[in-house]
């Protein structure tokens, strides 16, 4: 489990907006992420009901990469629920 230690927060965050996933209060965020210290829970926890405090995940309209998702899923080793959770999300809300 020491690679987890390599990967940022920022990276994954900006893959997911690379992969066309808009984040609304980006700033709150990236604060709650960076003031964790298991940021891939509190990114799951934020994710889930961050909704209270601005923070939703969305298509930017032109169509989500949902490949360059599972990818950035993948690559910060996220469960394979949270990615099918987070997924149906971006879905539900477009």
């Amino acid at each position: 489990m020491g690679s987890l230690s390599t990967e940022s927060f920022d990276q994954f965050l900006d893959s997911l907006k690379q992969a066309g996933v808009e984040i609304s209060n980006e700033r709150e965020l990236r604060e709650r992420l960076a003031e964790a210290q298991r940021w891939r829970f509190a990114f799951a926890t934020l994710a889930a009901n961050g909704r209270q405090l601005g923070i939703r995940f969305q298509d930017t309209g032109c169509g989500v990469n949902e490949a360059d998702i599972h990818r950035a899923f993948t690559r910060f080793q996220f469960p394979e629920n949270l990615e099918t959770r987070f997924a149906a999300s971006l879905r539900a809300d477009h």
